[in-house]
């Protein structure tokens, strides 16, 4: 059923001072239930940008800490071919302090000779790489192949 508009309406609202208590008790808790959901919409809101503040923060440090895994695991593996290259370079001085070494290494690098010996070039030598750019204990390994 349509309300016509000569029709008075069925529900009439009460003009007491309870009534307009009542009323204005009742948008005083609407108003309040509004405040306190705007509030926990900020707070929700609030906690939201930390979060997400947060978790970019977790993912940049931990891109960062595999980066830094990765430059860790390189060093370790420079550090130990140095530690190689070290230990040749010490062996190295320590056979450079024998004198029978020195003469050896002179004599097949530079061509000296001993009295009464004679050093012939072959051929072959000039194509094989240069011997100045072997190390100390190649030469050796070399000689006592011999």
């Amino acid at each position: 059923m349509g309300m016509n508009e000569n029709e008075t309406p069925k529900i009439a609202s009460l003009d007491t001072p309870y009534a307009k208590e009542q009323y204005h008790k009742f948008q005083k808790q609407h108003r309040q239930l509004i405040f306190k959901r705007r509030r926990l919409a900020a707070l929700f809101a609030v906690a939201a940008f930390v979060a997400i503040v947060m978790g970019v923060q977790i993912f940049n440090e931990h891109r960062h800490l595999s980066e830094l895994k990765d430059i860790k695991v390189k060093t370790i593996a420079e550090s130990a071919k140095v530690d190689d290259q070290v230990a040749g370079l010490k062996k190295d001085v320590k056979l450079l302090k024998d004198d029978n070494y020195v003469a050896k290494l002179a004599r097949s690098r530079f061509y000296y000779s001993k009295d009464g010996e004679l050093v012939f070039a072959l051929p072959d030598a000039t194509k094989t790489p240069s011997k100045d750019t072997q190390s100390a204990d190649e030469v050796i390994k070399s000689e006592t192949a011999e």
